[in-house]
């Protein structure tokens, strides 16, 4: 088992735990917030403490944490006391580099739209405007904030209500639904490091939700002592809710590519580790019922 180091938060600096937890926790969404103040003022900040936390009611949560030097509040949270609505619009890849502009300090009443180069578009029933750019804008009220802490790096967990969403058809699918491949998202790391959520980055898990799966502690011994298959292949085959019977397992058994690895010359543990590999290739696939099969045609 690998050494594991054990901190005290207390024991560290406010900017030692603010790297740690922020390298830790990632990738964080980014979201854009657009505010004004009383005097029709318009700010927009970039925020990573943030996600959607209700569908109904829909209600999202970011948090303008205090300044780490001074402890002083973010204008966007300054704002939302003043006028109590947001725009928490989505930031994609085609928006990164305005985005991180629009993350300096600039003075209070500065327009980070026209900083950033952004389109300033008007809402339908809020007073601050969105970005025309991003590929989707929600309109909200806020509820509540909750304020963490009045020290340095202390957050204010703003909470949302959406009251209207803006989604731009550039995203959509045939169907009619956003399209995770089109919409190009991107998610805050530690440091000045961020992730892109395209091409290998994203992938598809399916779901156990309409059967129960019979779960890791449901497959034979021989198949969770595997030497080949991982954590995560075995969660995978966990998901199925019962294991193939003989006829299927009789069906894989005649398997041209099970036949050859069991008729060669090869030694017991050799024939298993090429068994096994040829399981998780079919998982790889997709196919678990076949992954199974493949696995419990040789009880070793």
């Amino acid at each position: 088992m690998s050494k594991t180091t054990s901190i005290n938060p207390n024991d560290l600096t406010q900017p030692e735990r603010h790297k740690l937890l922020l390298t830790a926790v990632a990738p964080r969404p980014i979201c854009f917030a657009s505010t004004v103040d009383v005097e029709g003022n318009v700010n927009l900040s970039p925020f990573s403490f943030f996600n959607v936390f209700s569908s109904s009611p829909p209600v999202m949560v970011f948090s303008p944490a205090r300044s780490g030097r001074d402890g002083t509040l973010k204008h966007t949270l300054q704002n939302i006391y003043d006028v109590p609505e947001v725009v928490i619009n989505v930031v994609n890849y085609g928006i990164v580099e305005q985005m991180s502009l629009s993350s300096t300090a600039y003075d209070k009443g500065v327009n980070e739209f026209i900083k950033a180069g952004l389109q300033q578009i008007p809402s339908d029933h809020i007073k601050p405007p969105r970005v025309g750019e991003a590929p989707v804008a929600f309109e909200c009220t806020v509820d509540q904030v909750i304020e963490l802490g009045d020290n340095g790096g202390a957050g204010n967990l703003v909470i949302a209500k959406v009251v209207m969403i803006h989604v731009n058809d550039e995203y959509l699918d045939e169907a009619g639904n956003l399209d995770t491949q089109k919409l190009d998202l991107v998610a805050r790391m530690g440091g000045n490091w961020y992730c892109r959520a395209n091409g290998d980055a994203i992938f598809e898990i399916p779901k156990p939700l309409r059967t129960k799966g019979i779960g890791v502690d449901g497959l034979p011994e021989y198949v969770r002592n595997s030497p080949v298959l991982t954590g995560n292949d075995l969660g995978r085959l966990g998901t199925i809710d019962a294991l193939p019977d003989q006829a299927d397992i009789d069906n894989c058994k005649s398997s041209p590519q099970l036949s050859k690895i069991l008729q060669s010359a090869l030694s017991q543990s050799e024939q298993l580790t090429k068994v096994h590999s040829l399981a998780q290739q079919e998982l790889a696939q997709g196919d678990i019922l076949k992954a199974l099969g493949i696995l419990m045609s040789i009880a070793w």
